[in-house]
């Protein structure tokens, strides 16, 4: 059975049916915490900022132009009011040169990728993108997990098409050093026993 679109329902929600949006909440709460956890790195905040945004986007639900997906128009509000709090946050904690986001890369993954199961993979890549700069964790998640195409992540995180290429290819790169290294480890390990 195929479920109706998001446009079915905010078409519903514009025409009075409030309850529809519901639906936009259930299909899209998970990756919205995502987005926010994935940058404020506390459950509580990205909760609350996940509401806010749902709020935001339900209260502007009449000026969503429908252009872009839905769910690429909430996943921006949800990214710019996460990367307002920490902003908020730095200002009131760090000096602004203090906060610097290095960028790298990981596009072959080929050497040792056998060395080790599937779910000691799954485990590295989570812990690895739990330890990356918000920026980098959310743009990888948005790419990956979600499949969101480059333009439809530009529209999200508010950065050019070649912006969101590169610092991909920099964070992937930054993951397979990082993965090497935790392979290499991994060996000597072995050798040694």
């Amino acid at each position: 059975m195929e479920y109706p679109g998001d446009n079915f329902y905010i078409e519903k929600i514009l025409s009075g049916d409030t309850s529809a949006f519901a639906h936009l909440v259930n299909r899209h709460k998970d990756m919205a915490f995502t987005i926010a956890v994935r940058i404020l790195k506390n459950r509580e905040d990205a909760e609350e900022i996940a509401q806010d945004a749902f709020l935001k986007a339900y209260n502007s639900l009449n000026k969503f132009k429908q252009k872009s997906k839905f769910s690429t128009w909430l996943y921006s509000i949800v990214y710019n009011a996460a990367i307002s709090r920490i902003r908020k946050k730095q200002l009131e904690m760090l000096p602004v040169d203090d906060h610097i986001i290095e960028n790298y890369t990981f596009d072959d993954i080929t050497t040792g990728i056998n060395e080790i199961d599937e779910e000691e993979q799954k485990k590295f890549i989570n812990n690895a993108i739990a330890e990356l700069p918000e920026t980098e964790s959310v743009l990888i998640t948005l790419y990956y997990k979600e499949e969101n195409s480059i333009d439809q992540i530009s529209a999200i995180v508010g950065l050019s098409s070649s912006n969101v290429k590169v610092k991909l290819h920099r964070i992937r790169k930054k993951l397979l050093t990082e993965f090497n290294g935790y392979i290499k480890k991994k060996e000597e390990v072995k050798s040694i026993t």
